[in-house]
């Protein structure tokens, strides 16, 4: 799948960056994978998305 490249390797190898660019606790990360996925539809994409983590 073709990403935008700069954003998701910034949060790929930075996924606390987004939880400090919103203000909330950078620990929040731990418990999100940031991962690139299609929606099916007319192959609508998201670049990156941060998914809870399974327990």
């Amino acid at each position: 799948m073709k990403t935008d490249t700069i954003f998701y390797r910034l949060f790929q190898t930075f996924p606390d960056l987004l939880f400090e660019l919103i203000d909330f606790p950078r620990e929040l990360a731990n418990f999100y994978r940031f991962s690139s996925v299609e929606v099916k539809q007319l192959s609508f994409r998201i670049d990156g998305v941060f998914l809870p983590e399974r327990e």
